[in-house]
């Protein structure tokens, strides 16, 4: 895998200082689509299974984030219980935008604004690499789950649901 030489936003400038191989995977957003997962994957041509989404949930009060496969959606319950907290929510948009200085659609978990505790769907570990967001619509960046753990400081739990 190759590092970019232009267009850099904050997750990959954070993976080119962490030395950690990905590529670059940039598609046409269509400004009108709100389904950007399903969007990624087809304009990728990837599986959905191998494109994570990047949500960000109150867990006990405190922000959090849940990286999952677009294909389902995040178990509250279970991301409460992966950070030994009681009770998770989703975070209001404004507030996951403001938190992590990407906006809804092109959040990613690399790079944010302040370090959050992060927990990985342990289904990425299926999979030689996994993509996720770049920091901003129609970009993706390609690269192995194992990576992905360590750049963002994320421990592994089953909390996706298909």
């Amino acid at each position: 895998m190759a590092t970019p030489s232009s267009g850099s936003t904050p997750a990959t400038v954070a993976l080119t200082r962490l030395g950690i191989p990905f590529e670059v995977r940039a598609y046409r957003h269509d400004p009108g689509e709100t389904d950007f997962g399903r969007e990624a994957a087809e304009s990728l041509g990837v599986a959905p299974e191998r494109i994570f989404k990047t949500l960000l949930a109150e867990v006990d009060g405190a922000l959090a984030v849940g990286i999952v496969p677009v294909a389902g959606r995040l178990d509250l319950k279970a991301l409460a219980a992966a950070l030994s907290g009681k009770r998770a929510v989703m975070a209001d948009p404004a507030v996951a935008e403001r938190k992590t200085g990407y906006v809804v659609g092109g959040i990613s978990p690399l790079g944010q604004r302040a370090r959050l505790r992060t927990v990985l769907d342990e289904s990425a570990r299926r999979h030689d690499s996994v993509l996720v967001s770049g920091g901003r619509r129609g970009l993706d960046l390609e690269l192995g789950p194992e990576d992905l753990a360590r750049a963002t400081g994320a421990i592994w739990a089953p909390i996706g649901v298909s």
